[in-house]
């Protein structure tokens, strides 16, 4: 490994206190950001998306590797020139200074691609639908969330963690928590665990329509969980719907298995077309 800064001393020379509007949580521990690392699989050939680095832990294991390249993506200033001064050491790493929010992940870098990163956790959520909107441009993601919001990721059918979220995750991908990380290894610690999730995208994607058509309905019967579907679907069909899907009416969300939540959009998606041809 090159001769490195100490990670402290980095956050101290570019003023990185980190900040709740960002949210930012700073992982300095290296054993655990090359055991995050590792979780993502060979990279070597691969193009990696890094978004918000911070300080540049991660981005560090992500060198140690023989990864291509490394494209960070930072959206604070104080961390892009901490970034950027690591980039001065190692050419495969690339500081784009952007919104990952308004980026098109993909248009980053060459396949094959992956995105490895710490998420901040205010944009986590929106970050990943963004991307399994277009999962068959990344070879895999390995991306840390709040621990909660991992389990709902990786959630079964029937469980209080089971929801929207969990069906869009696994209808694209394979997905496993890899690790667990406690709040403590972060500066400043948040108030939850964290975790890693690794999702390999399947090798045939829903195309966009069906996409939209997923995510209208599962927004819509996850909307009212406590409500039969037969009332929760009751703005995008209801028991018309149900019925084309061949699914009880008197059934709740959290219940349907990722299959039958394909045939609700499709039937979804059907009846749209069929209106759309009336009119």
């Amino acid at each position: 490994m090159p001769d490195r800064p100490r990670l402290r001393d980095v956050v101290a020379k570019h003023g990185l206190d980190a900040r709740k509007s960002l949210g930012q949580h700073f992982l300095l521990d290296e054993n655990l950001t090359a055991r995050i690392v590792r979780a993502a699989g060979p990279l070597a050939g691969r193009h990696v998306i890094e978004v918000g680095p911070g300080p540049g832990g991660l981005t560090r294991a992500l060198l140690d590797t023989d990864a291509a390249e490394i494209v960070a993506v930072e959206i604070d200033p104080r961390a892009v020139a901490a970034i950027a001064e690591l980039a001065q050491t190692d050419g495969r790493l690339r500081v784009v200074e952007a919104d990952a929010m308004r980026m098109d992940a993909a248009a980053l870098c060459a396949a094959p691609r992956q995105i490895v990163a710490n998420l901040p956790y205010n944009v986590a959520t929106p970050l990943l639908v963004g991307w399994l909107r277009h999962a068959a441009a990344f070879e895999r993601l390995t991306l840390m969330f709040q621990q909660e919001v991992a389990e709902r990721i990786c959630a079964a059918p029937g469980g209080a963690e089971y929801g929207r979220l969990s069906v869009l995750a696994q209808w694209t991908c394979g997905a496993r928590i890899a690790l667990r990380i406690p709040a403590a290894a972060f500066v400043p610690p948040p108030k939850v665990d964290s975790a890693v999730v690794v999702l390999t995208p399947h090798a045939v994607q829903p195309d966009p329509a069906s996409f939209a058509a997923m995510e209208r309905t599962t927004a819509a019967a996850f909307g009212q969980r406590r409500k039969m579907l037969r009332g929760a679907l009751r703005s995008i069909g209801g028991e018309r719907l149900l019925a084309a899907a061949d699914i009880k009416p008197t059934r709740r969300a959290e219940t349907l298995t990722i299959a039958e939540f394909e045939r609700l959009a499709a039937a979804h998606l059907g009846m749209v077309a069929s209106s759309t041809l009336v009119e």
